[in-house]
């Protein structure tokens, strides 16, 4: 037997289908189940705060089964892993996706699907391990507190002055977001940090020419 033979024979091998049991099977989408049931909770709890889709996070436990299946069939036989690659390649997906957290959960299911279809189940365990402790120490980690939006409506323009050495008595730090005046009104949109909110309030409703003031909280980007 040549090299030329050895070769063939060592490719024909490699395009063989490899024995996949069925308890191997059955067991890989097990596990794979308790791991998307876990992340779907981890996502529930983590977005209670936020917007919450249902729908998203279903298709989260449902692609660490798809991917887990889609990698024990690429195991049993290379010719049915390559036909499966150009079937994926041809599918696109234009679902935008504007949440960062979103696109990690995703991310997390779909690796946990390919490393439990892998048969390494031990690192999937770890992973989601290290990644839940992380989310949640992240997410109550205190970093900075997030300022609030100061809205004042006023009956004269010559409370502009006054209304910002009150909020000065109040707060370190502020800045005038928008400023309309008309003939006969003022409304102004300052952006402040205020602990003594009731009392800030208080006395600037006190204000000559004052009509409303509220503050608004927000849950946006932190302004450091």
């Amino acid at each position: 037997m040549n090299f030329s033979d050895i070769f063939k024979k060592s490719f024909l091998e490699g395009y063989s289908a490899t024995d996949i049991t069925s308890t191997h099977v059955f067991v890989c989408m097990a596990i794979t189940s308790i791991l998307a049931i876990y992340i779907f909770f981890v996502y529930r709890i983590i977005t209670k705060k936020s917007f919450y889709n249902k729908n998203f996070n279903i298709s989260l436990a449902a692609i660490s089964l798809i991917t887990a299946s889609i990698i024990l069939t690429i195991q049993s036989s290379v010719v049915i892993s390559l036909g499966m690659v150009g079937a994926l390649s041809i599918v696109r997906f234009r679902t935008a996706i504007k949440d960062p957290m979103d696109l990690m959960f995703l991310f997390w299911s779909i690796s946990v699907g390919i490393i439990c279809g892998a048969g390494l189940a031990e690192i999937a365990f770890l992973t989601s391990f290290i990644l839940t402790v992380g989310l949640f120490v992240l997410e109550y980690l205190p970093v900075s507190k997030a300022p609030m939006l100061l809205v004042v409506n006023s009956d004269s323009a010559e409370a502009d002055e006054k209304i910002i050495e009150t909020v000065k008595k109040y707060s370190k730090y502020y800045k005038v977001k928008s400023r309309n005046l008309s003939k006969r009104s003022l409304e102004m949109v300052i952006e402040v940090r205020v602990k003594e909110e009731a009392q800030c309030l208080k006395e600037i409703m006190e204000l000559q020419y004052i009509t409303t003031a509220s503050l608004i909280s927000h849950d946006g980007e932190v302004t450091f």
